[in-house]
This record gives structure tokens, C-alpha cells and sequence, in this order.
């Protein structure tokens, strides 16, 4: 594959992650009953597709990130491309998602006015955080547009560098904090929402744990003390961090 196909390849797939992510705010808000109409599955049958497709998406996302199948994975594809391929198939896969839910239309909570309006600027927030955590690093690399970029103008990848800023100094993963704010934060919540939202938690909490311990493999000692000195995905709040403070000289 060239290198003008592969910078085309990253910038479609760039495309593909900025709609899916559109179509994902209105799929959990239902915009239009986005989400919850043509209810007429059963609700346990309903509910074990919901969560296949869950699995199905969290199963590969989490094989692919990992550092063996990467190296196996660059045998066959350029490893320039390699980052948007990922990028591409979670986003595929997330619409596969969306295309295929099955609605559960039992209201777990339905919120009016001046909570309602709460909830959509925490919802929004929690986006507004996913973006400002990819640039926090590098939201190019994230996203596989700078490994094809690098390619196209032959500079050599550069190596992985620990790095914490903000928000990385409030939380280690504000990524998935922002991920959780935005899935748990809609005015209107159903049972397959609450769903949605519950698997995606287990799947998090699971994945968070196998990528900590590839950054201790990776950064050492640098991510131990990290990990001991800041939250992984709760912060903490100024009120809590004095009374501990103060419990621990006393």
C-alpha cells in the first residue's frame, strides 16, 4: 500500500469515528426514538442480543490492542496503518451496535426541567472531557492520523513518552471518565440504556485493568508511583483528600 493510500485510508477512517461519534449523542439521548422504537423483541431476548453485540465489540477491541496481536497484525497490514485500522473497526463496530439494539422501552428514570437540562450539560461535559483527554496527548496519534502522516513524510515514529497532563493529574484515565459521564447522564433513561451503560462499565472496569498493567510493563516505576498518587477514574474530591491527609499526621 502506498503511502498517499494509507494518509487516504487514516483520513476516511478519521471521517467514519467523527460520524459514528454524531450518531452515538443521538443514539443515547433518542434523539427521534433513535434508539427505542420498533420495540417488539422480548425483553430477555432483547436484552441477550444487547449484550452480545456489547461483547462482540468489547472482544475485539480489547485482542486488538493488545501488544502481541499488533505485532502479528503489522506482518500483514502496514504498521503506518495499523492505529487507523483500529480506529476504524471500533467505530464499525459501534455502529454495528446502534444498527442492530434491541429496545427495552421500560423507564428506569425520566427527568424535567432543571435536572433534565443538569444532565444534558453533564452529558455534553463528559464529551467535551473525551476531547480534551485525546489532545491532552495527542489526539492525532490517537486517532492513527499522525503514524500515516509520519509515513507520508518518512519521519520515524517516535517513542512512546510518560506523560501526565492535565486532565491526566485529576484522574489516570479521564478518557473513560468522559465515556461514563456521557453513557449515564441522559434525562431519559430506559432499561436497554441503563443497559448500554452498565455493560459498557463492566467492560471498562475489566479493560482498565489489563491496560494498567501493560503502561506498568511499559513506563516502570514512573506509572507505579503515578498510579499511587492519582485516582484511576473517581476524583478526588479537595473536602475527602484533607480529611485523609489529616487522619494520616495524626
Amino acid at each position: 500500500m502506498s503511502r498517499v493510500l494509507i494518509m487516504a485510508y487514516a483520513i476516511k477512517s478519521y471521517v467514519v469515528f467523527l460520524a459514528v461519534s454524531v450518531w452515538l449523542a443521538g443514539f443515547l439521548l433518542d434523539i427521534g426514538t433513535i434508539r427505542t422504537s420498533g420495540a417488539d423483541t422480548p425483553w430477555a431476548q432483547a436484552a441477550a442480543i444487547d449484550i452480545l453485540l456489547i461483547s462482540m465489540f468489547g472482544l475485539v477491541h480489547s485482542v486488538m490492542a493488545r501488544p502481541a496481536f499488533k505485532r502479528r497484525w503489522t506482518r500483514i497490514i502496514p504498521e503506518a496503518a495499523e492505529r487507523a485500522t483500529y480506529v476504524l473497526q471500533s467505530s464499525v463496530l459501534l455502529a454495528v451496535i446502534m444498527l442492530f439494539w434491541q429496545p427495552i422501552p421500560v423507564t428506569i428514570w425520566s427527568a424535567e426541567g432543571m435536572l433534565a437540562n443538569s444532565l444534558i450539560a453533564v452529558f455534553f461535559g463528559g464529551f467535551v472531557l473525551i476531547v480534551i483527554a485525546t489532545f491532552a496527548l495527542d489526539h492525532w496519534e490517537f486517532t492513527g492520523l499522525r503514524q500515516a502522516w509520519s509515513n507520508v513524510t518518512g519521519q520515524m515514529p517516535t517513542k512512546p513518552q510518560f506523560r501526565t497532563p492535565l486532565p491526566y493529574r485529576i484522574v489516570r484515565h479521564p478518557l473513560q471518565l468522559g465515556i461514563l459521564l456521557v453513557v449515564f447522564s441522559v434525562p431519559q433513561m430506559t432499561a436497554d440504556g441503563l443497559l448500554f451503560a452498565g455493560v459498557m462499565l463492566a467492560y471498562m472496569l475489566i479493560g482498565l485493568r489489563f491496560e494498567e498493567r501493560a503502561l506498568l510493563r511499559e513506563f516502570g516505576e514512573d506509572y507505579a508511583a503515578y498510579r499511587n498518587r492519582v485516582p484511576m477514574l473517581l476524583p478526588r474530591l479537595p473536602l475527602i483528600s484533607k480529611l485523609k491527609l489529616k487522619n494520616w499526621r495524626a
